[in-house]
């Protein structure tokens, strides 16, 4: 009996452009089983996604050769299926959670309305049907109050929110097949925890098999039962878990395991798969007293940034005859933060951390409390001066691909904020110091004509960190500045950002929901809940000894897989 659902046997494949043809899969090779679930690593760019987007056949038709190879789903053979057939087959037999939930979804509809179209098109399910169905699925996947949920829009959630409605969208027909493009991404580590247990619960209920991609190996180990792992479009290693993580034979999977941030010790350089690969690993450890010494230096100033009684409320205009609705999402906080500090900021999904980092920016005014930025209160300040703030305070986004513009090269990108703020001499000048800030995140020289969506989600996380770092500011917001990265690249852009803090004196507020990474980056965290600051001090020693609930169910919840 052949209980293999999909089969991918020595795909290659080539993108024509420009009249130039990129090989980015040579000879790729994997079984996904019945009821299994198979996770596929590799760096950014090792054509994890490509291979999953074309079994479903959503590669440009026009750009993409396929040059030998075959994909079989219960023995049908995927590259003779028309675009009917692949209609056919999306969302109901094979189902896909994207990378990036912020540009997957369909910002002009509610967000109920998104999962209920598919219900009613693969299933035939009645208006009311398919409402009360996908009540039903934002309930499965953990959003708050389903009923409010299915009325909003895209851009009146969280980001993880987003990546939930996704999720309920992925599973809502009980397809044969669901992969799971870097599914929990977007996600703080509870929910991921309680993402990973539904995805299992659903599979054992459905025996539906699922294609796991990430970059987080730790999650990959605790989550699949065979895995791929990838490397410049080639499969360099495959088995079962405990066959390739506990004994791995190649010597990048070897590389990619001991790319981690340890959370029991802090190295001064992170390191990569290139230090793996060439035997150029530095084991110089930032010891407990480098750190007190360091925090003394770095306390025995005045705050760069004082945030003080901080609230933002937003309110919803009631209908005729009900009242407005007021939802507070910053809720009375205040903290200090000083020049040359890293100062962590974690919490779940919707606590209010990106909302303060829009408050410290002023691009969404705080409804109340004040915000000194060098003395100043910034929250009183004029336009022009505000103006000269946007080069001293600047942010590295979430959202990579959205933060770029899809109309001009990346370079240009680059570039442009520069010519904003008057800095070098002229274009050459620009150009030059463009490259080497490619360079610096790890990237080439030729990709500075390259156009955004010519990258994967891992490099355009980069370009735009390029972008951000381009006109030398003194306080730059990282809201889930390394969650789209790879481990390696993401220790890279790691090494990077201490590396600029080193050298310029930078001060660095890092949002993030990865908790081991805010640990490894962080001199002083603030743990963020419903709004509130739950928890304020020493990164290390509330890592080591949490004070409240909260704080112990984030840290439990880390994936400690391999």
């Amino acid at each position: 009996m052949n209980d293999t659902i999909l089969e991918v046997n020595n795909l290659s494949i080539a993108f024509e452009s420009y009249n130039e043809s990129n090989q980015v899969l040579f000879e790729v090779s994997y079984k996904l089983k019945k009821n299994e679930i198979l996770g596929i690593v590799g760096e950014s760019g090792s054509g994890k996604s490509v291979s999953s987007l074309a079994i479903l056949g959503l590669l440009p038709k026009k750009q993409t050769k396929f040059i030998s190879g075959e994909m079989k789903y219960l023995d049908n053979d995927l590259l003779k299926y028309s675009n009917s057939d692949f209609q056919e087959l999306r969302g109901n037999k094979i189902a896909m959670i994207f990378q990036e939930p912020m540009t997957s979804l369909n910002p002009s509809l509610i967000c109920g309305k998104q999962v209920a179209e598919v219900l009613v098109r693969h299933l035939n399910l009645t208006k009311k049907e398919a409402r009360l169905e996908v009540l039903s699925l934002f309930e499965k996947v953990k959003l708050p109050d389903p009923a409010v949920m299915y009325d909003k829009y895209p851009h009146q959630i969280s980001g993880g929110q987003k990546q939930r409605v996704m999720i309920a969208m992925a599973i809502a027909c009980k397809p044969d097949v669901l992969i799971a493009d870097e599914p929990t991404t977007a996600l703080d580590v509870t929910v991921q925890k309680e993402i990973i247990a539904l995805l299992k619960s659903i599979q054992q209920e459905t025996k539906m098999s699922i294609i796991f991609i990430s970059h987080d190996l730790a999650l990959i180990s605790e989550i699949s039962d065979n895995v791929v792992v990838m490397y410049k479009g080639k499969v360099v290693e495959s088995g079962s878990v405990d066959k390739v993580f506990k004994n791995p034979e190649n010597d990048y999977t070897k590389a990619l395991i001991n790319s981690r941030p340890s959370v029991n010790e802090r190295l001064k350089v992170l390191p990569t798969i290139q230090d793996y690969l060439n035997d150029t690993i530095s084991d110089e450890l930032i010891t407990s007293v480098d750190r007190v010494n360091n925090h003394k230096k770095i306390y025995n100033s005045e705050p760069l940034l004082k945030v003080v009684n901080v609230d933002k409320e937003y309110v919803t205009k009631g209908l005729l005859f009900t009242k407005d609705t007021y939802f507070k999402a910053v809720n009375s906080v205040s903290f200090d933060l000083y020049e040359g500090e890293t100062l962590g900021l974690v919490g779940e999904s919707g606590c209010g951390k990106s909302t303060l980092g829009n408050a410290i920016l002023q691009l969404d005014k705080a409804t109340s409390g004040q915000i000194f930025y060098k003395g100043t209160d910034i929250t009183k300040i004029s336009k022009s001066e505000l103006r000269l703030l946007r080069k001293e305070i600047q942010l590295i986004f979430q959202d990579p691909y959205s933060s770029l513009n899809p109309r001009i090269p990346v370079g240009k990108a680059i570039m442009e904020p520069m010519k904003v703020h008057k800095l070098y001499k002229n274009d050459a000048a620009r150009k030059a110091k463009t490259i080497e800030l490619l360079e610096r995140v790890g990237l080439l020289e030729e990709h500075f004509y390259r156009y955004p969506h010519e990258f994967s989600g891992g490099q355009r996380q980069r370009i735009g960190i390029a972008r951000t770092i381009a006109v030398n500011p003194k306080l730059i917001i990282c809201d889930e500045s390394v969650s789209a990265l790879d481990i390696s690249v993401q220790a890279q852009v790691l090494n990077l950002l201490n590396e600029l803090k080193e050298k310029f004196g930078f001060s660095y507020i890092f949002i993030s929901h990865d908790l081991a990474v805010v640990k490894y980056m962080s001199d002083q965290l603030v743990v963020m809940s419903k709004g509130r600051i739950e928890e304020i001090g020493e990164a290390d020693s509330i890592y080591a000894d949490p004070k409240t609930e909260y704080t112990q169910s984030l840290i439990n919840a880390i994936p400690k897989g391999i």
